[in-house]
């Protein structure tokens, strides 16, 4: 087995791994990224077009000021590659008051200069004529909010790091992680791989891992589908991305994008996924496509046509679903990029950063008290 020595080995090359690399890489660190398919590929959370990007976020500050500076970054891609990353749609977030509420980030908003607006059930039908909404519903419009391009983002992280040094190192699967005090061993069949630091972010498959740290995220199986609007009202540059949050559940949705259909996906529920199982394939279960059509009828009856496309990806849930941004409580050198549950694309950009700011100059350059691993010590056993 033949032994090959690196400044940082970053394992899982999806959208945390692969930002991170480049971070890596255009600093001067030898860097490797190891990924068991190739990036941008359809077996994680990061493929099917699109992903919300929002600043008016609940969870404190710390998410808040996170989301601003991501976008920040998105925009440097974009400059630096030429592609069209984030398209800034607005973000309509459609709630019934009795069962949410975003009373709590108002405040967070105003403080860092995201811009808002609270309109009533009348105010949401003027301006989207096909938004229906009962009376009592409210909305809060995130004007400078939008979506990315998840896959294109990918690709242009993937594009830099190799253009900055990264070796990256498909189709392989890391099977041994080893911490010794001033390097880490990290195993595939074929090879071994020696760093001075290491980064875990194996996304649905951090459980693989658990000999080393035996973290609380379950990989849970998540669908989304494209249907058929009546209309061009829906169609991108007309109709904002969206959310739904009523006593059904939480939805979420983006505008008919290059004629692809409205996408639609529910943010929680979901089938509990184990690392070697088939991924059940989108209307393997009736309610695949069910609950999807079901929201759109009561709230966007116009975008409720034919099922043009359907998908299912792959969540990596934490049980507060916060996520898990850390080094690892016996093991210094090695960082821990896990847990993301559902909504952590939107801030690949800043995690990358965050993960090289910790490697490179020792401080993460943002607030991840809420991010710590160590909020599930009971849970946690280390190797």
């Amino acid at each position: 087995m033949t032994r090959h020595i690196y400044d940082v080995i970053v394992v899982g090359a999806g959208s945390m791994g692969i930002s991170a690399g480049y971070e890596l890489a255009r600093r001067g660190l030898r860097t490797l990224l190891i990924d068991a398919f190739d990036p941008p590929h359809q077996m994680g959370s990061h493929h099917g077009e699109s992903r919300l990007i929002r600043h008016a976020y609940s969870g404190g500050p710390a998410y808040v000021k996170m989301a601003l500076r991501a976008d920040e970054r998105w925009l440097e891609l974009e400059k630096l590659t030429g592609e069209k990353l984030l398209e800034r749609s607005g973000v309509l977030n459609l709630y019934d008051p009795a069962q949410y509420s975003y009373d709590d980030r108002i405040q967070d908003t105003i403080d860092h200069g995201v811009i808002t607006e609270s309109l009533n059930a009348s105010q949401i039908r003027e301006r989207w004529s096909g938004v229906q909404v009962p009376e009592s519903y409210r909305a809060m419009y995130e004007t400078n909010a939008g979506y990315l391009f998840s896959e294109r983002c990918i690709a242009a992280y993937k594009k830099l790091a190799l253009q900055s040094g990264v070796t990256l190192l498909t189709h392989t699967v890391v099977t041994k992680i080893i911490a010794e005090k001033s390097f880490v061993s990290v195993s595939t069949k074929e090879d071994e791989f020696i760093a001075h630091k290491v980064i875990v972010s194996a996304g649905a498959w951090f459980r693989s891992f658990a000999s080393l740290i035996d973290l609380p995220i379950k990989a849970v199986r998540k669908v989304v589908g494209w249907f058929e609007p009546s209309d061009s009202s829906f169609d991108a540059g007309v109709f904002p991305g969206f959310t739904v949050g009523d006593s059904s559940g939480g939805y979420y949705g983006f505008p008919s994008i290059g004629g692809a259909g409205v996408k639609i996906g529910r943010h929680d529920t979901g089938v509990d996924w184990q690392e070697g199982e088939v991924l059940a394939p989108f209307g393997a279960y009736p309610e695949d496509e069910d609950d999807l059509r079901s929201t759109l009828e009561s709230f966007l009856p116009g975008a409720a046509g034919k099922l043009l496309q359907g998908a299912a990806c792959k969540y990596e849930m934490t049980p507060d679903e916060h996520f898990i941004i850390d080094t690892h409580p016996e093991h210094p050198n090695i960082l821990l990029a896990g847990g993301f549950s559902g909504h952590g694309f939107k801030f690949a950009s800043v995690v990358g950063e965050m993960l090289a700011d910790q490697i490179e100059l020792g401080r993460w350059g943002q607030d991840v008290q809420l991010f710590s691993a160590s909020r599930f010590s009971s849970n946690i056993h280390n190797s």
